[in-house]
């Protein structure tokens, strides 16, 4: 079984249990221990489920001490209008983050599903891109065009509503967006998603959108904290979660 079959069967057992009452609203859910132990997947599947229902609201992770149902009324919080304010993007580091979880996974469902016209529409950003390097507005344009093409291809409403208006606050900060990614960095990585595109491959595809935006937040931090050490280990990060769920 595929890592998307096993995400979306680990969401509907949070949401049965939620919905039975089983978990209380305040109260910890079981650890990812427990929940890799008691369903038999991998840790990588679980931490995944989690990060869709506390994208959306439902839970709430706090460092060091585990996760908390936060709202037991799935039927509003799946069902309002999910708005994202300027206030939200205010931090360009934050929204990185974000996209970080979110858009790997778009990317694999979308090279999963494969809708008839992503690739010629990918094909057809990316030479734009080409096109518009000399003018950073039209590039920054263009790059989240590519960026939404994707999200919508994942055919997941939740996805595309959402990285939607986050795109639009997103293309606010183009200056710095284009200053951090660059028209090379941009035109690189882009032509590396194309390629797993063309090839079908869910997986490469989703790693090479990691590393993309793991790149940029890379950048970020360096220019925030310039005397921090940097991990290592980061940019490999999707790849062995992917790699390990993959079984599952």
């Amino acid at each position: 079984m595929n890592r998307l079959n096993v995400t979306n069967q680990i969401v509907q057992y949070f949401k049965d249990n939620i919905i039975l009452g089983n978990w209380k609203v305040g109260e910890r859910i079981p650890s990812e221990k427990q929940l890799t132990d008691s369903l038999g997947v991998s840790r990588a599947s679980v931490r995944t489920a989690v990060q869709q229902l506390v994208g959306i609201g439902v839970l709430n992770t706090v460092h060091g001490k585990g996760t908390y149902l936060i709202t037991d009324n799935l039927d509003d919080v799946l069902r309002s209008e999910i708005v994202v304010s300027p206030e939200d993007c205010g931090d360009i580091l934050k929204i990185m983050e974000f996209r970080r979880i979110v858009e790997p996974d778009a990317c694999f469902m979308a090279v999963t599903r494969m809708p008839s016209d992503l690739l010629q529409n990918l094909e057809r950003l990316y030479q734009a891109m080409e096109q518009h390097k000399e003018d950073k507005e039209r590039f920054v344009t263009t790059d989240i065009a590519f960026h939404k093409e994707i999200c919508k291809a994942s055919a997941n409403p939740l996805v595309e509503k959402i990285m939607n208006q986050i795109f639009d606050e997103y293309r606010r900060n183009h200056d710095q967006v284009n200053r951090l990614h660059g028209y090379g960095d941009g035109l690189h990585y882009h032509k590396l998603i194309l390629e797993a595109v063309r090839e079908r491959d869910a997986g490469k595809a989703g790693e090479i959108m990691f590393e993309h935006l793991q790149h940029t937040i890379d950048r970020i931090e360096s220019e925030q904290q310039p005397e921090r050490n940097k991990n290592g280990c980061k940019d490999s990060k999707y790849k062995s979660n992917l790699h390990c769920s993959r079984g599952n």
